[in-house]
């Protein structure tokens, strides 16, 4: 997955009700990408079968776990810096145990267990339901290790609990692994090869989140739009499906449809999308349904058809343009956010200035942006100098988050004199007496809380704006409610 949540925020420490009869604690954070975070609550279901209740105190834990990020050097630094606080803790408390869970565990395996012995435990992404045996070769005074790969693994059997505590949005996944060889990427290799998730137990997952009061979702993959259910199996052997499985095979756009119209009063996000496997169809689903979102993320990662080409992004500039004008076509009101990197070998200042002139045609609503960072065992770490000198890149970086600030303030000024329907997410971290939620185009908005409550969809008149966020007073419930 390109899109990651904001590195500069501390990982989330999982919350979860206590079950009782359990007896041992576990902590557990996340950083990176949305599917980490997924992943978590994966972790944090099987464990509590195993006799597991939840702490956000990590001195009194018993198991301390965190799900890791390799895809920037940052998100590893972040992680090593909290393994030391760990192993501070376990002095103190010696009968801890510390694990690494995720990309990172994959690809850091023996340097973390053999070389640093930092961790007790190593787990990698298509392995949690062996963290029971895992746990138990620990407690034998064994170190315990399982990064293998899997071609079947979707834990669609799994039902996750939820680290949103608020009940009111929640990840699904949809997909696991990647096929597409982005060269600076390095989830393919710590994440495997792409497979899909039963659509039905996708949809059976949806009902029961509604059931039980959640009003959003965010159908999840580290490419949502190679989604493919033939039956089960690697997506990269569907040409050797038979011609029913063929015939009758979902792919993303019809998962849409199928989740859509499986809750009409749910709001559906999804990502990430990849430029070169969108359909017009997905587009044309978007459009269709009022409760699937008005927005679409469209990491592009460089506006140079050459960088493209040596970032194995198979989409040209001009195919990119294609997407986006189809997209402003059919949902003139979608927001379309970036993952953009600067700085990647060979880049000059020429493919710098087409990066610009891109988001000069797009303007953004919102964007991730980022310095190359070399990550080892990538085909460009092993074919590519990295020889944009840091300071360039940092330039280079600051130029276009200054663009990317001009565009979101032009993008929330259009919202000024307009009314928004708000779903109310959590109080504002500015103010006690607001609340703080976002629109269907991903926008947040903050207004004065009333009498409206966490969970609800409120119609908001919008008379003030940031760069970031929408200002505005509540004028009543909105017909979703």
């Amino acid at each position: 997955m390109e899109k990651t949540i904001d590195e500069k925020q501390q990982g989330n420490t999982l919350v979860m009700e206590p079950q009782q009869g359990n007896s041992r604690k576990l902590f557990i954070e996340s950083y990176g990408c949305a599917m980490n975070f997924s992943d978590s609550e994966i972790v944090a279901s099987i464990l509590a079968k195993e006799g597991f209740n939840p702490t956000q105190n990590l001195e009194e834990a018993d198991l301390v776990l965190v799900n890791t990020c390799s895809i920037r050097d940052k998100a590893e630094q972040t992680v090593r810096k909290r393994l030391q606080k760990y192993n501070a803790v376990k002095r103190i408390n010696p009968g801890m145990k510390v694990g690494v869970l995720g990309c990172m565990a994959e690809r850091l395996k023996e340097k973390f267990l053999e070389e640093e012995k930092i961790v007790d435990l190593v787990v990698g992404p298509d392995a949690y339901k062996d963290l029971p045996n895992l746990i138990n070769e620990v407690e034998a005074g064994r170190d315990a290790i399982n990064v293998l790969l899997s071609k079947e693994e979707t834990y669609g059997d799994i039902s996750p609990v939820r680290l949103q505590s608020n009940g009111v949005s929640a990840f699904v996944s949809i997909t696991r692994g990647c096929d597409n060889m982005c060269t600076f990427c390095v989830v393919p290799f710590t994440r495997g090869r792409e497979r899909s998730r039963d659509p039905q137990s996708i949809v059976e997952e949806v009902n029961d989140l509604w059931d039980r009061g959640f009003k959003e979702i965010t159908l999840l993959g580290q490419n949502v739009d190679s989604y493919l259910w033939y039956g089960g199996g690697l997506k990269k052997d569907f040409k050797n499906a038979s011609e029913i499985q063929k015939a009758t095979a979902t792919d993303f756009s019809a998962l849409l449809r199928l989740v859509a119209k499986a809750q009409p009063k749910m709001r559906i996000r999804f990502s990430t999308s990849n430029p070169q496997d969108m359909t017009l169809e997905v587009i044309e689903v978007v459009a269709a349904y009022p409760n699937i979102c008005k927005h679409i993320h469209l990491p592009v990662q460089s506006g140079s058809d050459r960088i493209l080409k040596e970032m194995n992004r198979l989409h040209t500039r001009e195919e990119y343009f294609k997407l986006i004008d189809y997209i402003r076509e059919l949902i003139p009101e979608c927001s379309i956010s970036q993952d953009l990197i600067v700085g990647f070998p060979t880049e000059t200042e020429q493919d710098h200035r087409d990066t610009l002139s891109l988001m000069e045609y797009v303007k953004y609503d919102f964007g991730y942006m980022y310095a190359y960072s070399e990550r080892p065992g990538t085909m460009a770490a092993r074919k590519l100098e990295d020889d944009v000198p840091a300071e360039v890149k940092q330039r280079r970086l600051a130029e276009i988050v200054q663009v990317q600030r001009e565009h979101n303030h032009f993008r929330t000024q259009g919202y000024l004199g307009k009314t928004v329907e708000v779903l109310i997410e959590k109080e504002s971290k500015k103010s006690s007496e607001q609340w703080s939620g976002r629109t269907t185009q991903n926008t947040v908005v903050v207004f004065p809380k009333e009498s409206y409550n966490i969970g609800e969809f409120v119609n908001v008149k919008i008379n003030d704006c940031t760069s970031a966020t929408l200002i505005g007073e509540a004028v009543g419930y909105s017909e979703n409610n």
